[in-house]
């Protein structure tokens, strides 16, 4: 299904520790957690909370355990607040993650988001002004020129509780920016819960991809998010979210389709749940499984 070595395999942290909950998986250690990823078998991580900010003491950690930093979460608040504020901080970043050797920047703009806060999901979605728009665009923009000075691409996360969460929205954020600027994060798990087709947005969407998010949905726990009106951070806590394989999405077509494309660089599995009820190790084991049996990965 996917050539020889145009994918890599890897793992994000949320599952052992969760920076938005710092409550869940409080005791689980960064050194935990990272042995558990590459006894499971992957071979790359994003960057949480928990991780040791000098370069030094990160790499020496990793390296012992053959893991690679892959990118790592960054905020934007490019529709609130001056541009100025936003890029002093993506510079920060931005040379943090390229002296790990990270290619990609995951950038989520968070202006207006209701994603951390005890709001319903669907009913309080926002939504951004024109003017918000343009910002939006510009910004990123010039963000991911800042990207391409170091080698590295800005990849945008569509995300849960934000003003670009659906295919619509996405649509006209990839039709106003630049493509060899801005590119995009495709996640199945927050298109999917967005009552979206993650196949149909991946096939539209698929030259303009270079970072692969892999999260399941349990339908019963989505429907009555709906019902219930919960939040983002309930629908997590109820373990909305798992590993590929083990929700309700159908992963063959979607990892069909990456394989056939023209696609390199990391698929990265990333499920936020309650480690005390989902057990991070044993969940990493059973998404390598999955992987491997269904992609041949």
């Amino acid at each position: 299904m996917f050539r020889e070595n145009s994918v890599k395999l890897g793992i994000a942290p949320i599952g052992w520790t969760n920076d938005d909950m710092p409550e869940l998986g409080k005791e689980i250690t960064f050194e935990q957690c990272v042995s558990e990823m590459a006894l499971a078998g992957f071979s790359g991580t994003e960057i949480g909370n928990k991780y040791p900010r000098d370069p030094h003491v990160l790499k020496r950690a990793l390296s012992i355990r053959n893991i690679e930093i892959v990118s790592a979460w960054f905020s934007t608040y490019l529709t609130t607040k001056p541009y100025e504020i936003t890029e002093k901080s993506f510079l920060e970043h931005r040379d943090f993650l390229h002296e790990m050797g990270a290619k990609v920047i995951v950038v989520s703009e968070q202006g207006k988001s209701i994603q951390g806060q005890d709001i319903p999901l669907f009913e309080h979605k926002p939504s951004f002004l024109d003017q918000e728009w343009g910002r939006l665009a510009s910004g990123l923009e010039r963000l991911g020129e800042l990207a391409h000075e170091k080698g590295m691409k800005l990849v945008f996360h569509h995300h849960m509780g934000t003003g670009i969460q659906t295919a619509d929205e996405i649509n006209r954020l990839m039709e106003m920016t630049d493509p060899e600027k801005v590119h995009l994060l495709y996640d199945t798990g927050h298109l999917y819960f967005s009552d979206e087709n993650p196949l149909d947005v991946l096939k539209k969407f698929q030259h303009r991809v270079h970072h692969v998010h892999l999260k399941d949905v349990r339908n019963p726990i989505a429907n009555r998010v709906k019902e219930e009106k919960l939040s983002f951070l309930q629908a997590v806590k109820e373990g909305v979210f798992t590993v590929p394989g083990n929700g309700d999405i159908d992963f063959e077509p979607v990892l069909k389709s990456i394989g056939e494309s023209d696609y390199t660089g990391w698929l990265l599995v990333e499920a936020e749940q309650d480690p005390a009820i989902a057990n991070p190790f044993e969940y990493a084991l059973m998404a390598r499984q999955y992987l491997k049996e269904t992609a041949g990965v």
